[in-house]
């Protein structure tokens, strides 16, 4: 299982426009993506519902993991988004 543990960026957390951004970079990853506090338990990254109902903070750690084939990959995308507070995906890392 890859996974990657990071700092949210924005400073509002993962909360309207932010958890949209991430969603929509989660779905495009093509693979199944898990999002999580440091300290609870995953959920689907590509559910908007799901990400909002974590209530990550800015600041806050949260854990991107994935067993997918190309997981490594997708996983540094949207770690750097996360972490960065980027407006979209980044195209390479």
């Amino acid at each position: 299982m890859a996974e990657r543990r990071v700092n949210v960026g924005w400073a509002e957390g993962l909360h309207a426009r932010p958890a949209s951004i991430f969603v929509r970079a989660a779905t495009a990853a093509g693979i199944p993506v898990t999002i999580a506090k440091a300290d609870g338990n995953p959920v689907n990254a590509a559910s908007m519902l799901a990400v909002l109902g974590l209530g990550a903070a800015g600041g806050e750690e949260i854990v991107l993991a994935s067993d997918a084939e190309g997981a490594d990959v997708a996983l540094d995308r949207l770690a750097k988004l996360v972490s960065e507070g980027l407006e979209e995906l980044p195209e390479t890392v």
